[in-house]
């Protein structure tokens, strides 16, 4: 299956922000967008199983000057076993204009037993916009007993900000080498977040070293230019749901920003 979104969020004149462009195909789909703390909210739905080997799935998100938006999933991405021996794959790419802001911030990935799945990221902002990108891996299907079972998961990932390319990931993850190696000595069920702060004045350096516990292990660094990555591996579901909670916060207090709640957090 070959799905797409595309869409654009603009501001009117008194500063509210609106979807202009939107474009999607099966397996994606798009809930109605509202307004949470001066920002717009959309979530990304797909109402299918998951995805399936073979599937192709592009996603492409743009904030215009002003607009001020957060993409989110309502429950968690599921990648299923790989029959064909070949991966599922996604492309994604999201753009903050100048003056504007965005937010990606999905639920957990969760690769089921035998899933083979790639995932290429580009992430863009320009001036004086801001965009905060989210990742949370689980192990996998951990209340049915598939801990670390997926066959390969291929990240890769581009950081331009201002047409400069301020960070470039690549990494590998399987069961079949050591790859895992360095989260499986947090726990052996560890969930692992990412996070990318982009156009930020500065990092609230001692708030989030105040994170680290023995629940979870936190590092940060600034990138080449542009702003700061953010890395986490959290002993279980719940320490890292409580992590990105205060991460979160924290983060957009730096901005100096309400934190849409998304219905979720208080």
């Amino acid at each position: 299956m070959r799905g797409h979104l595309t869409l654009t969020a603009s501001a009117y004149d008194d500063g509210r922000t609106y979807l202009s462009q939107q474009s999607f195909r099966a397996p994606l789909h798009l809930s109605k967008p509202h307004e949470d703390a001066g920002a717009l909210v959309v979530n990304i739905v797909n109402p299918t199983a998951g995805i399936f080997d073979g599937d192709c799935i592009e996603l492409a998100a743009e904030a215009e000057s002003r607009a001020s938006v957060i993409l989110t999933t309502p429950s968690a991405s599921r990648v299923y076993r790989s029959r064909s021996g070949g991966p599922a794959r996604v492309f994604q790419k999201f753009t903050a204009r100048s003056g504007s802001h965005l937010e990606f911030f999905p639920e957990p990935f969760i690769p089921q037993a035998g899933a083979r799945y790639q995932q290429q990221t580009e992430l863009h902002v320009e001036g004086s916009g801001t965009l905060l990108y989210f990742d949370w891996l689980s192990p996998g299907r951990v209340a049915s007993g598939e801990v670390f079972q997926y066959a390969e998961l291929l990240w890769d990932l581009d950081v331009w900000c201002d047409g400069v390319l301020a960070a470039r990931e690549r990494y590998r993850l399987s069961p079949e080498d050591d790859s895992l190696e360095s989260m499986l000595r947090i726990s052996p069920q560890a969930h692992y977040l990412g996070c990318f702060f982009l156009g930020a004045p500065s990092l609230p350096v001692e708030s989030l070293e105040a994170l680290n516990s023995p629940e979870a292990y936190l590092g940060f660094g600034p990138l080449k230019t542009g702003g700061y990555t953010i890395k986490a591996i959290c002993r279980d579901s719940l320490s890292a749901r409580r992590v990105l909670q205060d991460l979160r916060r924290l983060l957009y207090t730096a901005l100096e920003k309400p934190m849409p709640t998304l219905g979720r957090y208080l």
